[in-house]
């Protein structure tokens, strides 16, 4: 029987989702045959735990599903363990890079990734909590409907069960790697504000996470379709493709991994960050590993925390961090990119070796491209004004440190890739 990790990391009240979420772990089991591990990861404050915890303890039996709902303590003890175990240097250290203080996308998906690993699965599948499932004819449209077949197994064989195939018959032998969607609705980044206020800011603000060197037509381009999803029309029957999925055409809320992706190679640990949890889409196209790409959207929505008078400025350094990332995420998804096949060993499995020497080299890159996307940024939120300059005012005192943190994510992220083996062993035992 095929055992998968049905995973909700959250940080906030969302008893509705992980409802809904056993709903989707009762269709793999029930359509599938499928041992589905539920792993809810939860954050949040104590009043919202004790609410999700009354919601998974109403949950019904439902052979094949076995549901956890783990707070930030029970990770901890968890995580303590495995370290433990793994007899890694510096173990102190990997335990703020698996579960840090602030807000980390990637972060709480390794944990996730871990888990999965002591329990036994073969593939993590993962929601979020500001999304909710479409509904066709009455009934929800579960993405784990082309997720789960297919993961692990040649291209080859799923070919006849696809819609079309866009994939290099010399790649067929290599495995399903990843299978994802994207979603409609609102932008994945909560910036719709600036496009309401000011167009031409809103270009500049978003052409920033571009490489400096593009041209204006492929910048101009990139800004069109950045944060957009698939849209916004509604699912209205099942198209797939097999393929090697480009990463703009996927989202983190409705993504699927093989075990063999994220049991060598984690995702940046960077807290404060959004996109922190993006990098394995593009090792699995750079490499040549075959994807599915469905059209089983997740519907996202805006939580409106990110709005207040804290969650705002909070919001909007997230965004800028994500920013100031991508001078070092570029230069390695180039290498990337160059390298090709080469990511990969002889058993068609990502080399983690490669991945830590690119960003090894990556962060002694000039920081000049970064400070001017800091003066970039700082131009178009003052002519933005209100709380926008307020944040802008609020960035110049954090200039130097913001840079510096910058490239020491990237170097957490060299430590935790070059421990992630042990990490994922110790798990496993």
């Amino acid at each position: 029987m095929n055992r998968v990790c049905l995973t909700l990391p959250t940080n906030r009240a969302c008893s509705a989702t992980v409802t809904a979420l056993h709903a989707e772990a009762t269709y793999a089991a029930r359509h599938f045959g499928a041992d589905v591990e539920l792993l809810v990861l939860d954050s949040a404050d104590a009043a919202t735990r004790a609410e999700h915890a009354r919601t998974v303890a109403a949950l019904p039996p439902e052979p094949g599903v076995t549901v956890h709902h783990l707070d930030e303590e029970a990770q901890r003890d968890f995580l303590c363990r495995v370290v433990r175990k793994a007899g890694l240097p510096e173990p102190d250290r990997l335990l703020r890079l698996m579960l840090p203080s602030a807000v980390s996308y990637g972060a709480c998906t390794n944990r996730a990734f871990l888990l999965a690993a002591a329990l036994g699965c073969d593939s993590v599948h993962r929601r979020d909590s500001d999304s909710a499932y479409q509904l066709h004819a009455g009934q929800p449209v579960f993405p784990v409907h082309h997720e789960l077949p297919w993961l692990g197994r040649p291209a080859a064989e799923a070919s006849a069960a696809v819609t079309r195939t866009d994939l290099d018959p010399a790649l067929a032998h290599r495995p399903v790697s990843l299978a994802g969607a994207s979603f409609i609705g609102a932008l994945s980044v909560d910036i719709g504000e600036i496009r309401r206020l000011d167009e031409a800011v809103y270009h500049d603000v978003v052409s920033l996470w571009a490489p400096g060197d593009w041209p204006e037509d492929r910048t101009r381009a990139l800004v069109e379709e950045s944060f957009t999803g698939a849209g916004t029309a509604p699912f209205a029957g099942d198209h797939s493709t097999l393929t090697l999925v480009d990463p703009m055409r996927v989202d983190m809320c409705n993504i699927a991994f093989d075990r063999a992706v994220y049991e060598r190679v984690p995702l940046t640990p960077a807290t404060d960050t959004i996109g922190s949890d993006y990098f394995l889409l593009h090792l699995v196209h750079d490499a040549g590993l075959p994807g599915i790409l469905h059209n089983r959207h997740i519907e996202n929505f805006h939580t409106p925390e990110r709005r207040t008078d804290t969650g705002f400025p909070a919001y909007q350094r997230r965004f800028v961090k994500f920013l100031l990332s991508m001078l070092y995420f570029h230069d390695v998804y180039d290498r990337m990119a160059a390298e090709g096949a080469g990511l990969l060993d002889e058993r068609q499995q990502v080399r983690p070796d490669r991945i830590v020497e690119f960003l090894r080299e990556s962060t002694g890159l000039d920081r000049a491209e970064n400070i001017w996307r800091l003066d970039r940024v700082d131009t178009a939120y003052r002519k933005l004004g209100g709380r926008y300059a307020d944040f802008a005012d609020q960035l110049g005192l954090e200039r130097h440190r913001l840079l510096d943190q910058a490239q020491q994510d990237i170097e957490d992220f060299v430590h935790l890739t070059v421990s992630w083996s042990a990490l994922v062993r110790a798990a496993r035992s």
